[in-house]
């Protein structure tokens, strides 16, 4: 039997609503549709009422999905290893983008508390940045908590480590379908009063070059480019001065993700733990995702200038870094603690779990230190 998908409160359906009605208007000021990116942007970072702006809780058991930090601590604690070796070779910072619950953070002070100067979160939702107080302000001593400093942008210049888990997944992409040999770009339009899905001739260049690039000659055929993650890596690489950059996502490397058997491409919606295939189901309330492309990730990197440090799955990064070693020390075995953790690794590594679809990628500018978290396992090749 199916599961039932839960039903949104009235104030949830409220704020929904608000949503649809400010994108119309949009749409009808404009007197055209409206290309699918601008609507993700607004469904997910609308203030006040998108997904992420809005004041609904989000991760977790009661939420819409599970991040690796909210399973297990070991996470940050395996992470972390790596972060002590870089940390001595910069200003002593780190930036996390999307901080989440505030549970990595919270981790990673109380490892690194000797070397760390400055804990910066990079988050948009004031919401969630106030959650992320509170949950640090609970797990760690007042001098810790001190440290963090949240920023509504990006600084000027990043000297020290910057950390993205599951931030490049979140960003709004762009819908391109071929046919009859033509790109086509998918827009969001209005009728009687809900949302359609419409196509334009896709004109862009740079859009054209990369559906060029990367799309099979499969039709029909529809899939997602990258923009915005593309820009963001490119402005990581010009503000890096010194340090690295990590980034943990779900998503494979260009042949893989344009395989001529993904030709639906990968865009899905979660809602309470349910996977919607419908765009524009519960507005606002649903969240919008997509894979990353990492090859396309690691050339915004290199042409930015840093160095391409490593790519593998997030099953190799841990275990290089001795997450095992980690669970051992979480209580004797056969515990409940022990038993309880053990469960929470299993997921991050496993092959069916998340530890072959989530990849790490990492840029280094002007460091030099044994790379622990790549040791076996690169697939730099397959970039």
């Amino acid at each position: 039997m199916k599961p039932q998908i839960p039903t949104p409160s009235d104030d949830a359906l409220a704020t929904s609503r608000a949503l649809k009605q400010l994108i119309a208007a949009e749409i009808e000021r404009t007197g055209q549709p409206m290309a699918f990116s601008r609507f993700m942007e607004l469904a997910l970072y609308a203030p006040k009422y998108g997904y992420y702006t809005g004041g609904s809780s989000k991760i977790g058991a009661h939420g819409d999905f599970i991040t690796a930090p909210t399973l297990s601590p070991l996470f940050g604690k395996t992470l972390a290893k790596q972060l002590a070796a870089l940390l001595p070779q910069t200003a002593g910072s780190l930036y996390e983008f999307g901080a989440g619950t505030g549970d990595l953070a919270a981790v990673l002070l109380e490892q690194l508390a000797d070397g760390l100067h400055h804990y910066y979160i990079i988050e948009v939702s004031p919401e969630l940045a106030a959650r992320q107080r509170e949950q640090i302000a609970k797990r760690v001593s007042p001098e810790l908590a001190q440290k963090v400093v949240h920023l509504p942008t990006l600084p000027d210049a990043f000297d020290g480590i910057i950390i993205g888990n599951e931030v490049l997944d979140a960003m709004p992409v762009e819908l391109v379908c071929r046919q009859n040999g033509s790109f086509s770009r998918i827009c969001v339009g209005l009728q009687n009063g809900e949302f359609i899905q419409t196509s334009e001739l896709l004109t862009d260049p740079n859009l054209l070059h990369g559906a060029a690039q990367y799309f099979p000659e499969t039709e029909p055929y529809t899939s997602e480019l990258h923009p915005a993650q593309y820009a963001l890596l490119r402005t990581i690489a010009e503000r890096l001065t010194r340090g690295a950059a990590i980034l943990i996502d779900y998503g494979f490397d260009a042949a893989q993700y344009y395989h001529p058997q993904r030709n639906s491409g990968t865009l899905i919606g979660h809602y309470r733990h349910h996977t919607v295939h419908d765009p524009f189901f519960h507005v606002g309330l649903t969240d919008l995702t997509a894979h990353i492309n990492f090859t396309d990730i690691a050339q915004a990197g290199t042409d930015g200038g840093l160095d391409l440090i490593g790519y593998t799955t997030q099953a190799h990064f841990l275990l290089n870094l001795g997450i095992t070693d980690c669970l051992a020390q979480s209580g004797a075995a056969g515990s409940a603690a022990y038993l309880r953790e053990a469960a929470a690794v299993q997921q991050l590594i496993n092959q069916h779990e998340m530890g072959e679809l989530f990849k790490v990628i990492a840029f280094g500018r002007g460091i030099d230190i044994d790379w622990q978290g790549f040791a076996f396992g690169d697939m730099c090749h397959k970039l």
